[in-house]
């Protein structure tokens, strides 16, 4: 498993337990997260809108990791603890061991 690919692993479990000291060390200072609801957020407003979802539970089965240069390609699907599920794929680009860009598209239920 390439380097790359263990880096974004690490960031999908930071974030399921909630541990904001490790996101904040692996965070490129000017990190950027564009999902449809929330296009071109910075490393603030990440916080700010995202991270309270953090730590809430749930388990990801990845369907899908491709590396590419400097980006990783992940489709996956989360289960939440209520039982429902949805598919995601996202693109994160790296920055030698830094998160620096996060791009989320929204996939579909499969209850």
């Amino acid at each position: 498993m390439s380097s790359r690919i263990q880096m974004a692993k690490e960031y999908y479990s930071a974030f399921a337990r909630g541990d904001r000291r490790f996101m904040e060390e692996h965070l490129a200072d000017y990190f950027t997260f564009s999902a449809p609801p929330d296009p071109h957020l910075d490393r603030a407003g990440y916080f700010e809108r995202c991270w309270p979802g953090a730590g809430k539970g749930g388990v990801l089965e990845f369907i899908r990791l491709i590396e590419s240069g400097d980006e990783v390609v992940i489709t996956y699907e989360a289960k939440k603890p209520s039982g429902s599920k949805g598919v995601n794929t996202e693109i994160l680009t790296f920055d030698s061991d830094k998160l620096r860009r996060a791009e989320v598209y929204f996939g579909w239920s499969t209850d």
